[in-house]
């Protein structure tokens, strides 16, 4: 049983199937992922990752998650979102708070803030890949 009030900056949440929440242990950085993906693997490509994070400088890698759409919110700040489509097209789509945009499958994305800008993400996160930027 976790606590009744997690930080969703530090405790990321899992959907899984039957429409269960299940908290998640601390982010403590990219390891933390593959780690993720084993706890998770039950759900397959149905589950679904919620995130938040605080941003003070622009991402410093691209990233791609093949098996379904990625929600982004902007909930502070200002992001400017830049995907490269599977079909080959790219795009630059810009945020503020309140807004969101969806990275389809296989769409590689990064991000670029200017100052602090805060977001929130729902990822299918099976098979995400990442690449230098």
């Amino acid at each position: 049983m976790t606590d009744a009030v997690q930080d969703l900056r530090t405790h990321p949440v899992h959907l899984g199937l039957g429409a269960v929440a299940r908290a998640q242990p601390a982010f403590t950085g990219m390891e933390w992922y593959a780690d993720y993906i084993e706890r998770s693997a039950a759900d397959g490509a149905e589950g679904r990752l919620v995130s938040m994070y605080d941003f003070d400088e622009s991402w410093d890698s691209w990233e791609m998650h093949p098996a379904g759409d990625e929600l982004v919110v902007c909930l502070g700040g200002a992001i400017t979102l830049h995907q490269e489509l599977a079909d080959g097209t790219a795009r630059t789509v810009s945020l503020q708070p309140g807004e969101y945009a969806i990275n389809p499958p296989g769409a590689w994305h990064t991000a670029d803030v200017d100052g602090r800008a805060t977001a929130l993400f729902v990822t299918a996160g099976m098979g995400t890949q990442h690449r230098p930027r």
